[in-house]
């Protein structure tokens, strides 16, 4: 038994765009969340956090102010 999808049998009718040559289209409207607290500078937040676990917060004072001045960069009131 032979099957046929009629129109997609022809090569010549089937599409040769890739699925990496599409672009997303932007739809108009839509708000970009706001970026929270816990999401943002995760590079300093990071670095910060495993130096407060390995050597006590006293010892991390210039990672701390380092993760403070990105917080404010994006606009947070620290």
């Amino acid at each position: 038994m032979e099957f046929h999808l009629g129109y997609f049998d022809r090569p010549e009718k089937m599409s040769t765009i890739s699925a990496a040559s599409v672009e997303p289209v932007a739809i108009e409207g839509t708000e970009k969340k706001p970026l929270k607290p816990c999401c943002a500078c995760p590079e300093t937040k990071k670095v910060r956090d495993a130096c407060i676990i390995e050597k006590g917060e006293d010892s991390c004072t210039d990672l701390i102010e380092a993760h403070k001045d990105c917080m404010r960069a994006l606009g947070f009131k620290i």
